[in-house]
């Protein structure tokens, strides 16, 4: 049972966090559409490996944030005010975006897995995802801040990522419409989970000083 707790919770937050459609998971289906399956599997591998990489650091980073409670609450007032920002910014103010047509080159599987780990790395949003979600878990006792917990739950992150990344790559063409439907409506789909996380957070602040 140790075990299972922090795997489902890393694969949990892992597939939550990849299974909007974005520039990896969208990369990874058309290099599968245009260059086979093999490619897009060596594609995500870079991609996974990286991923791997920026949980581990969002974690032990989060670990040292967990241990100043006068950290962890600014943290969430400046995540509450993240958020507040980033729900009227895509309920109100965003434009609905265009799906962007990108043509790939065939490539080789070397080739596919370094630009895995390239698209990976530049996508800094990992990092301060993870952080939030560590220790918002932790202040529900729901995350422990133990090597054997960490490493259980980076395993799971792994999985829930590499298992998003195949889904796009086995069911892309069945999904291309729904995808469509979904990047038509991104703004609002983002907003709304913008505006959830912000009242939770805010419930939370508010908790804090008042309880």
């Amino acid at each position: 049972m140790t075990f299972i707790i922090p795997l489902l919770l890393g694969f949990i937050t892992a597939f939550i966090g990849i299974i909007p459609p974005g520039l990896i998971n969208m990369t990874a289906a058309k290099v599968n559409l245009k260059e086979g399956k093999k490619n897009a599997l060596w594609f995500v591998a870079g991609a996974v490996l990286i991923i791997f990489c920026q949980v581990y650091l969002a974690i032990l980073s989060a670990r040292i944030i967990d241990q100043r409670p006068d950290v962890v609450i600014l943290l969430r007032e400046i995540g509450f005010g993240i958020f507040a920002v980033l729900t009227v910014y895509f309920l109100w103010i965003a434009k609905e975006p265009k799906k962007k047509k990108n043509k790939i080159k065939n490539q080789s599987k070397k080739s596919r897995f370094f630009l895995g780990m390239l698209l990976s790395a530049l996508n800094f949003f990992p990092i301060p995802y993870y952080v939030f979600v560590s220790v918002t878990l932790a202040s529900y006792k729901l995350f422990l801040f133990e090597n054997h917990f960490i490493s259980v739950f980076v395993t799971g992150s792994v999985l829930g990522s590499f298992t998003v990344f195949y889904c796009y790559i086995a069911f892309f063409q069945k999904i291309e419409q729904k995808t469509d439907y979904i990047l038509k409506n991104m703004n609002i789909i983002i907003g709304s989970i913008t505006g959830v996380i912000s009242i939770i957070t805010l419930f939370n602040i508010v908790r804090y000083y008042f309880a």
